[in-house]
Formats: structure tokens, sequence, C-alpha cells
């Protein structure tokens, strides 16, 4: 398992982790699903197929790291994601 914490935006796109963590909140894509996951060392957007992980639960999701560059008048505030894999 990969600590949150610990997940960098520079890893390289392929890198794959597994997390455990609690989910927090959920979101609906168009397709897909967005969960923010949490455990003890951060926080981290996860994009899955899945519709049904409540929130509260604990899971264990496997993933690409991913990043989203958001360039803001001269800042970046990208945000570091997983895609399920």
């Amino acid at each position: 398992m990969t600590p949150i914490g610990e997940i960098k935006p520079k890893q390289d796109n392929q890198a794959i982790v597994y997390i455990q963590g609690q989910v927090e909140k959920q979101a609906p894509l168009i397709k897909q699903w967005a969960y923010k996951i949490s455990d003890s060392t951060g926080k981290i957007w996860v994009v899955t197929n899945q519709k049904n992980l409540g929130e509260g639960s604990q899971v264990v999701i496997k993933g690409k790291v991913r990043y989203r560059s958001i360039p803001l008048a001269g800042k970046e505030l990208g945000e570091v994601y997983l895609e399920e894999e």
C-alpha cells in the first residue's frame, strides 16, 4: 500500500499504486464517479466506474497516478488524482 501523502505530482503518469482509506465525498461524472479517499497521511480523488462506494466506507483501490494541470494567474493549482485500473 502507498500512503496517500506520498503520492506526488512529479511521479511518472504510468505509476500504479494501491491505496487504502475511507471514502469522504463522492461526485458523479458523465460516465464515471469520483471519490475523495483519505488515510492518516492525506486525501486524494479517485476516478472510477464503481458507483456503489458509500461515504464512510473503507476501500482498497489500485490506480494510475494522474495529474491535471490548472495554471491560473501564473500559479500552478493542479491536482494529483488516481484513475482506477
